[in-house]
């Protein structure tokens, strides 16, 4: 096993390392972390706690992943964090362990692109293929599925669920759920129409596409409340075949905050 690891490193007795994994100037890495294969720590990274990162990922200085969550009820318990594969982590990011309030791990998937000063919070759950743009933050038990794209300087409430294939303005502040293949932005955060482009490179033929921004429209000219849209089988009729509008009416239906409004 070969494992470059600088002089100035704070190692504990314990941590594991996989093949070809590089630690930095002056990185503190704690006994119960497992870094995989061909992961660079660039210098002054803060690894701790039960936390396992995958291969082939970039975490540059002054990061801090796994570090105990910010909740005054957290009393350090054994919560994980636990990261994918193929991810780069700029300057700054930072990453925090669970708290015992969910399912006791914050989540980071695959080939992520976390922008500088990044923050994703305790019991997050974030999908892979995702970029965040510097400065963007995620409270605690948001969850962001895959292929998201967030501009700088936006800021995510607790519990909110941002959908698949969304894309999210600069500084926006985001208090709602955000459905699949949404763009939207604003402080509150808006929903503006359907992130085309995004659905595009997804390989979604032109058809659904088409479908899927009438149904979008459909429901933002309605006088019902999204969820009332989609509890009428005459509206949902013509769209039961769009495997996209299926996917967006199950995520009304299982919200619990609400959708975000409609930009006017």
């Amino acid at each position: 096993m070969t494992v470059k690891i600088h002089p100035t490193a704070i190692i504990e007795e314990g941590a594991l390392f996989g093949e070809n994994v590089v630690i930095g100037a002056y990185c503190m890495i704690g006994k119960n972390v497992k870094i995989g294969d061909n992961t660079i720590l660039k210098s002054h990274v803060v690894v701790e706690g039960h936390t396992t990162i995958g291969k082939n990922n970039e975490i540059h200085q002054f990061s801090s992943i796994g570090v105990p969550p910010q909740d005054k009820t957290y009393n350090d318990e054994p919560t994980e964090t636990i990261i994918g594969d193929n991810n780069l982590f700029r300057e700054g990011v930072t990453i925090h362990r669970a708290t015992t309030k969910q399912d006791l791990k914050t989540t980071v998937g695959d080939n992520g692109y976390y922008m500088a000063h990044v923050h994703i919070a305790h019991d997050c759950r974030i999908g892979s293929n995702i970029t965040l743009a510097n400065g963007t933050m995620c409270a605690g038990h948001v969850i962001v599925d895959d292929y998201v794209q967030m501009g700088g300087a936006c800021g995510i409430t607790p519990f909110c669920h941002i959908g698949r294939g969304s894309f999210i303005g600069a500084a926006s502040a985001i208090d709602k759920d955000v459905p699949q293949f949404s763009a939207a932005f604003g402080n509150r955060v808006k929903l503006k129409g359907v992130n085309i482009i995004g659905m595009k490179r997804r390989g979604i033929s032109k058809d659904k596409i088409s479908e899927y921004v009438d149904f979008f429209r459909m429901m933002e000219s309605s006088a019902l409340s999204p969820k009332a849209f989609v509890d009428h089988p005459e509206f949902m009729e013509e769209y039961k075949n769009n495997e996209i509008v299926q996917e967006v009416v199950a995520f009304i239906k299982k919200s619990e905050i609400g959708l975000a409004s409609f930009m006017s």
